[in-house]
């Protein structure tokens, strides 16, 4: 793979939180070297305000966030993607569209922080617990040498980063 800037897809069945979050943090901590987008199978049509406002409390830029059709990123002239991950089980085991230029794809599933019911407190600690996974996830995806990994050694560390779930550190 070369040095320049890779685009990433995070999917998700709804595009309101796990994969808002996952773009969110990407496009910070990428460091110029990733360019990441979001979308949904069947998007929900907004995001979710607890996800926004925890992105917000950690200075992450929230303007550009909206719910979004994958067919978005099928359709001619949508960035190419170097890479897309599922961070959730339902996307995961649909038929995705096809992507222009074949990209690398692994699955890097994480609890539904939207589906917790309970009090203010554990729906907070949902959306906590959801973004220190995928933040620890793409830590460990950002810093790979991309440029010394062969094609197949590089889908088994995008694998392994997705089968860690929080033990990746």
């Amino acid at each position: 793979m070369s040095d320049s800037v890779y685009n990433v897809l995070f999917l998700c069945t709804g595009n309101s939180a796990r994969s808002i979050m996952a773009e969110a943090i990407l496009n910070r901590d990428g460091q110029g070297r990733f360019r990441a987008f979001s979308a949904g199978s069947h998007p929900a049509g907004s995001v979710k305000p607890e996800a926004l406002e925890l992105l917000k409390k950690l200075n992450f830029k929230t303007g550009d966030s909206r719910s979004k059709d994958w067919a978005e990123f099928a359709e001619p002239g949508a960035p190419e993607m170097d890479f897309v991950f599922t961070v959730c089980d339902n996307a995961a085991k649909e038929a995705c569209p096809v992507w222009p230029g074949q990209p690398m794809s692994a699955h890097w599933g994480l609890p539904d922080p939207a589906a917790v019911e309970g009090n203010e407190t554990e729906r907070r600690l949902a959306y906590s617990d959801a973004f220190r996974m995928l933040n620890n996830r793409i830590s460990v995806f950002v810093n790979l040498p991309m440029s010394s990994l062969d094609r197949l050694s590089l889908q088994k560390k995008l694998d392994e980063i997705g089968k860690a779930g929080e033990e990746v550190a």
